[in-house]
């Protein structure tokens, strides 16, 4: 049988006001009452309705978590991140998948039907009007992992894909690498259009070869490698991401094309998996843990202050070294 806020406030001697108020962030009750209160639901085996709550104060507490790519494996772990984020802050995140949503205006539908108080859109290649949808509904709302620019018309959080792609040019040409790849996501996706981008920018004199798959997973990126290796190819590819990455590394594997000693890779996330000792990869690492605690600051703020103004914040990537490239040639000491 359900303990209700009256059993409570009996038990405690106080008023079923006393009781809602301690229940609730920010209401203002003496430590003494809170005491009793606490003890009471304690001893009885209360726990607060939100449900009913969100009735009365019309904040549910609920935070849309939204995305559209639940194949890529790296998505649970950024979806742990962000679900700890919001319950440590007293949120509670709504998961929601928009893999085969095209329109914006049917996701701010649904999204107001389980009446939340704010959206997080956790991806890199849905397209910028989901996010200035909400928005224009006066939904507040961050895009984590979005395309950043100077006057943000929504709160990002995210890299700068053009540096990234900037980065591993570098890091292929600096181990000697001529002949170098760029094996992107889909090609109308944001991420790939700046990777690719900052990666020609940086490429100097090596020659670059281009190519896309069709879909951030294994299975695009295996596919994708298996059709490259069978015609005169790059020496070294960068590739989407960690997971397209992995598919071609298994495609090379499946061809019996030694990595790195015949072919180069290198990724982009440094998703756990990357870091296991059969795969190995070398790859730019987001910093997906800043990210997601950015993304939950920003929404919190927003929440506290609807009028703020959007805000960018980008964060740096580093590389990490694993055993996918060639080392950078030691020069003969003077």
């Amino acid at each position: 049988m359900q303990i209700t806020l009256r059993q409570v406030a009996e038990r405690a001697g106080v008023s079923r006001a006393a009781v809602s108020r301690t229940f609730t962030e920010g209401a203002s009750v003496s430590a003494k009452t809170r005491a009793k209160v606490e003890k009471a639901a304690a001893d009885l085996g209360y726990s607060p309705n939100f449900l009913a709550r969100g009735l009365i104060t019309r904040k549910t507490s609920l935070i849309g978590l939204v995305s559209n790519n639940f194949h890529n494996p790296v998505f649970l772990q950024i979806f742990d991140l962000f679900t700890k984020g919001l319950q440590d802050r007293g949120l509670r995140p709504l998961l929601v998948n928009l893999s085969s949503e095209t329109d914006p205006a049917r996701s701010v539908q649904m999204l107001r039907q389980y009446s939340v108080d704010g959206v997080i859109v956790a991806s890199s290649h849905l397209p910028d009007g989901f996010a200035l949808a909400f928005r224009a509904a006066g939904v507040p709302v961050v895009h984590a992992f979005g395309r950043a620019n100077r006057a943000p018309e929504v709160n990002v959080v995210g890299i700068d894909n053009i540096a990234a792609g900037r980065m591993a040019a570098q890091a292929l040409i600096a181990r000697g690498y001529r002949h170098i790849g760029f094996m992107g996501g889909p090609e109308t996706a944001s991420t790939t259009l700046d990777r690719l981008a900052g990666f020609q920018a940086a490429a100097g004199t090596a020659r670059v070869s281009v190519s896309h798959a069709g879909a951030y997973s294994f299975a695009a990126g295996r596919a994708e490698m298996l059709r490259l290796l069978a015609t005169p190819h790059a020496e070294a590819y960068f590739c989407g991401d960690d997971v397209l990455t992995i598919g071609a590394l298994a495609a090379a594997r499946e061809r019996g094309v030694d990595v790195p000693g015949d072919l180069g890779l290198i990724g982009l996330n440094d998703m756990e998996m990357a870091g296991w000792s059969n795969i190995a990869l070398t790859t730019i690492h987001q910093p997906f843990d800043a990210i997601v605690r950015s993304a939950v600051d920003l929404i919190c703020e927003t929440l506290a202050d609807p009028d703020r103004l959007p805000e960018a914040r980008i964060l740096p990537c580093r590389l990490v070294e694993r055993a996918t490239l060639r080392p950078v040639p030691q020069r003969d000491a003077v």
